[in-house]
């Protein structure tokens, strides 16, 4: 049996691994000791009964004892899958304090903010409150998507540095550039260039949003009007509409009066709806780069199966992606399909495990979501809380960059 204690800050990821279930006893004895004392204890060798726990100050040492543990199925970890979310998840403070402690983190969001040009170090400041930006809304696209890009990017990028190799990835809406990213099909300079060009052409359509209805597709049929479409089709019961402010004001009306639970995505453009068509020729101008091949599958949330190396170096592909539904519930769907998996949501807050939930094989128990930065408890134990689920899930990790 091997234990290991992480350190950094005031929060402390410890890991242990044994031969069988004989040594759990030996290796709680060993976590809740270093918790009470604080001392350093040695580095785990991969087992296949594996537990993990995060401890911070106020965390109490019954709940240390009590961590979870896991026996790794003979048949090796669930694949790991990176969901990468897009606007709607976004808000003020989101990752900050990550940036300060996680140097990796720190590294990946600069080379987006740099890539970005002039513009990017604005951003930054009004992101960290480190100065006086140009104050642009959060939810204005200018700031909203590259902010998300960033956070995304650099979560995924942290992810990969602890040694995990994701079985595939999917993005919902701009996310999906973020997961190409990852893959290695653009560079960040690529991808920027193209964030940047899907920003320019939607900040020139008329202001509008995004609905987020509890209702099904067939359901919202008669709600929808040429201008107010069905923007993304994100789980079941899970709809979003989407389309110019008058219009969809109209139609949170009706459905409202009609017994439906409505929100306001946080949005100021109308993306997924007929008002971006103007936009896609304008965000096509922008496309100039030289796709690679994946080094690992990337799902589109728009066709619900892996972008083919076509369609990777297409800028239609990509141009149209601000204007088409998004598909994310089915494209979820189709992969668990194929097998049951460890769902990391590399991104602020838990938009996209909400709709990973309500997956039939994810209600079962068979595939299971993780969120890297779920909102309720502070950005550098929510990241080792991930890196624990991973451990425990069999996932080999490289202690040194934790």
């Amino acid at each position: 049996m091997t234990v290991t204690d992480l350190t950094n800050g005031t929060a402390r990821l410890l890991l242990w691994a044994g031969a069988d279930p004989a040594a759990e006893r030996a290796a709680r004895a060993a976590v809740t000791d270093a918790a009470r004392t604080g001392a350093p204890i040695p580095r785990p060798v991969p087992g296949p009964v594996r537990g993990a726990v995060v401890t911070t100050p106020a965390r109490a040492l019954d709940d240390i004892v009590a961590a979870p543990v896991r026996q790794v199925p003979a048949g090796g970890p669930r694949p790991a899958v990176l969901l990468l979310p897009g606007q709607g998840s976004q808000h003020d403070g989101m990752a900050v304090s990550l940036y300060h402690d996680e140097p990796v983190f720190r590294s990946a969001v600069d080379d987006v903010f740099e890539a970005w040009g002039p513009g990017g170090a604005d951003i930054r400041v009004d992101w960290l409150g480190t100065g006086t930006g140009p104050g642009i809304p959060i939810d204005d696209p200018r700031r909203a998507q590259p902010l998300l890009f960033a956070v995304d990017h650099g979560l995924g990028r942290l992810l990969l540095s602890w040694g995990v190799r994701p079985a595939e990835v999917l993005g919902h809406s701009a996310g999906e550039i973020v997961a190409a990213t990852l893959a290695g099909v653009f560079t960040v300079a690529e991808a920027v260039a193209m964030v940047r060009g899907r920003v320019s052409a939607a900040v020139a359509v008329p202001a509008g949003g995004m609905l987020a209805v509890a209702a099904s597709v067939d359901e919202l049929q008669s709600y929808l009007s040429g201008q107010v479409a069905v923007g993304a089709v994100n789980a079941d019961r899970r709809t979003m509409l989407a389309g110019p402010d008058a219009e969809l004001a109209v139609a949170a009306a009706r459905l409202t009066a009609d017994g439906f639970m409505v929100r306001r995505v946080p949005s100021t453009v109308p993306f997924h709806s007929p008002a971006m068509e103007p936009a896609v020729a304008a965000a096509q101008l922008s496309f100039r780069a030289s796709p690679k091949p994946p080094v690992f599958p990337v799902r589109s949330g728009y066709t619900a199966r892996p972008i083919t190396d076509e369609e990777a170096g297409d800028a239609r592909f990509w141009a149209r992606q601000a204007a088409d539904t998004v598909h994310f519930g089915p494209a979820l769907g189709a992969l668990l399909d194929e097998g049951d998996r460890l769902l990391v949501e590399c991104g602020p807050g838990r938009v996209l495990s909400s709709f990973a939930l309500r997956q039939p094989a994810v209600r079962a128990g068979g595939s299971r979501v993780v969120p890297m930065l779920p909102g309720d408890r502070p950005d550098r134990p929510a990241t080792l809380e991930a890196a624990a689920a991973l451990w425990r899930e069999g996932h080999d990790l490289n202690v040194t960059t934790l």
